[in-house]
């Protein structure tokens, strides 16, 4: 078997150069680092995470933590965090919690207590004071991707601006008779992510001097967008638009308009959140959250964190934009 000392010899320098070469860390010449390489490729000689453990003092994994595997946001955050991370020869560790308290005690107090990682990074998480504190207590770096948090580095779209982007999107174009779909009154009641989005319709609303705002909950699945939007177009006197706290959502809701025979945009406006890959094929107009990159924009915080740059507090924002692809149109006279 290959072994370092063979790497060594083969580009003539010493072990402890061949360490600093691969790992990265620590002073070797731009020639030096391409010499050891080029033998160490020649050889087939793979650094062992158990020897590059003890040496470093770091296991050279992240534990990310989601409370959904089966969503379009989680998984595209996941992918660009998976980019970001592999690309630095760190592995993931993958923890997946739901409401339940017993299940997210065992993951916070047990399960990332007992594994070594060099740090966590949450995804859209609402997390209370105990189990940030129990995160902190890791001693290791913590970034959080939405679901503010004053206690951990925070990095989050302002949800309550996007809410007020696709609100006044519609406005803009003539529409009166709106309707949101999204989280529930006991959603909304907190400052979760959905909540505030709806808080940002109803604002929008209320400054247009419209005060009857009407939200159709959902679960944030096509389905759920679809059965929301069924009942809102079926009512009395639907809606000339509507704005999906998701692009899931909203997808559901183009579906459903379809099925009652509506023309979108001619009968009905449509538009999501988050930019998701479908929308295109749907042409569907969305407040774009550049998932994959706040995926990214995470993994960097953490790896410049375990290389020393002071751990940040508070927000920190990420960017959004209104994509028109054609799902809305001027509400027709």
């Amino acid at each position: 078997m290959v072994g370092i000392d063979d790497v060594a010899r083969a580009a003539g320098v010493s072990t402890a150069t061949v360490s600093r070469a691969l790992s990265g860390r620590g002073p070797v010449s731009t020639a030096t680092r391409e010499r050891v390489l080029v033998a160490a490729e020649e050889l087939g000689y793979v650094v062992s995470a158990a020897a590059s453990s003890l040496a470093t003092g770091r296991a050279r994994a992240v534990g990310v933590v989601v409370p959904f595997l089966d969503r379009w946001f989680f998984s595209t955050v996941l992918a660009g965090i998976s980019d970001a991370l592999v690309r630095e020869g760190y592995d993931i560790t993958l923890y997946s919690v739901s409401g339940d308290p017993v299940e997210r005690h065992r993951v916070f107090d047990d399960h990332l207590r007992r594994r070594r990682i060099d740090a966590v990074i949450t995804i859209a998480l609402e997390l209370d004071a105990e189990e940030s504190a129990s995160l902190r207590g890791l001693g290791v770096p913590i970034v959080a991707i939405a679901g503010p948090n004053p206690l951990l580095t925070t990095l989050t779209v302002d949800d309550l601006a996007v809410g007020r982007l696709a609100t006044d999107h519609l406005l803009a174009l003539g529409h009166r008779h709106l309707v949101h779909i999204g989280a529930d009154a006991a959603t909304a009641a907190g400052s979760t992510v959905p909540g505030l989005r709806r808080r940002g319709f109803v604002e929008q609303l209320a400054a247009a001097g419209i005060t009857d705002a009407v939200v159709e909950p959902a679960d944030f699945t096509i389905e759920g967008g679809s059965a929301a939007a069924t009942r809102a177009l079926t009512a009395a006197n639907p809606p000339t638009a509507l704005f999906a706290a998701s692009d899931e959502m909203a997808i559901g809701a183009i579906l459903a308009a379809r099925e009652l025979g509506l023309r979108v945009p001619e009968d009905v406006s449509i538009v999501g959140v988050d930019g998701h890959e479908l929308g295109r094929w749907f042409s569907l107009t969305t407040v774009d959250q550049f998932a994959r990159g706040q995926g990214g924009r995470a993994a960097e915080a953490v790896l410049a964190a375990l290389d020393g740059a002071e751990p940040g507090r508070g927000l920190g924002t990420l960017p959004f934009e209104l994509v028109d692809r054609g799902s809305t149109a001027a509400m027709a006279r």
